[in-house]
């Protein structure tokens, strides 16, 4: 199988290519730097000059562009930035799609569990329609840019993550740190809900996903352990061995990070519905078994060159 990552040079695409590349599968990537591996292609991220006419050797493509939410602050400048980082690569893919003489069969898109609000009545699920705010309105245009591709007969996943936890890369270390300095506890009032996955689930499900033929829609990436902030960080700092008990008020947190701060004090409780459904086995479902791999487990020496 070919496959085409768009956005897959950051730690997310990255581990999804390793996996495809083990499995024996050829991984090209669409990266805005220029590279003299042959498997990175340039783009500009906006239109399919240049690259377009390499779909008509791709069976599958992924795409997770997206500039990060954790960029501050979030002005009206940043907000635009977040939408159109997200739309117009998109549409850039769906164009590429459009005008090949061989399409592909399976195109996977990435969102963001943030689609249902930061807050509402009951436990969201796919079907859960998006929220008023300005992440859950975000995930609208993001995910409807490349919904054109099933009229080609293209069979189209979309997959809403929540954080992903890795030992070294993405928010897990930056969350980790003020544990680590002896300052743990929750922010804000704790009770709010903390989505997660581990990094081995998340691409472990892409792979399900892009391999299973009854895969369509929405997918939540979220394991199926409802957790609050404050259980969330409890077991960050019990794996650690580090006290529970520097607790960051709401306040603080709106005047440091401003709009941002939701990110950190909001959040509603999502369920993996469909993907359970489909019988994805969650290799680290439960939140104290990801953190005894994450934070506890050593990781084996490697030997010397």
């Amino acid at each position: 199988m070919k496959v085409l990552i768009a956005g897959g040079s950051g730690f997310l695409g990255t581990a999804l290519k390793n996996s495809l590349t083990r499995d024996g599968h050829d991984v090209f990537i669409l990266t805005r730097q220029s590279s003299k591996n042959a498997s990175e292609i340039h783009w500009d991220g906006k239109t399919s000059n240049g690259w377009g006419h390499i779909i008509n050797e791709i069976d599958t493509v992924v795409n997770l562009t997206g500039y990060g939410l954790e960029h501050w602050p979030w002005t009206k400048r940043q907000k635009q930035k977040f939408r159109d980082s997200r739309v117009i690569p998109g549409r850039a893919l769906v164009t590429a799609i459009q005008n090949a003489g061989r399409r592909p069969r399976v195109f996977l898109q990435t969102s963001g569990v943030n689609r249902y609000g930061l807050r509402g009545e009951g436990i969201a699920d796919e079907s859960t329609p998006p929220g008023s705010d300005f992440l859950g309105q975000l995930t609208v245009p993001w995910e409807d840019v490349t919904k054109p591709v099933e009229d080609f007969g293209i069979r189209r996943v979309i997959v809403r993550n929540a954080v992903v936890l890795d030992r070294k890369n993405g928010l897990f270390p930056l969350m980790t740190l003020a544990p680590r300095l002896f300052f743990g506890g929750t922010f804000g009032d704790g009770r709010q809900a903390m989505p997660w996955i581990h990094n081995i689930d998340h691409t472990n499900a892409l792979r399900f996903l892009l391999d299973n033929e009854n895969a369509h829609g929405p997918f939540n990436l979220i394991a199926p352990q409802l957790t609050s902030n404050a259980e969330f960080m409890r077991a960050v700092t019990r794996a650690l061995h580090r006290p529970y008990w520097f607790h960051v008020p709401k306040f603080l947190l709106r005047l440091v990070l401003g709009e941002m701060s939701v990110l950190l004090t909001e959040g509603r409780y999502s369920q993996p519905k469909r993907l359970i459904e489909l019988g994805f086995p969650f290799q680290f479902g439960e939140l104290e078994k990801a953190m005894e791999d994450l934070l506890v487990r050593k990781l084996p020496v490697q030997s010397g060159a």
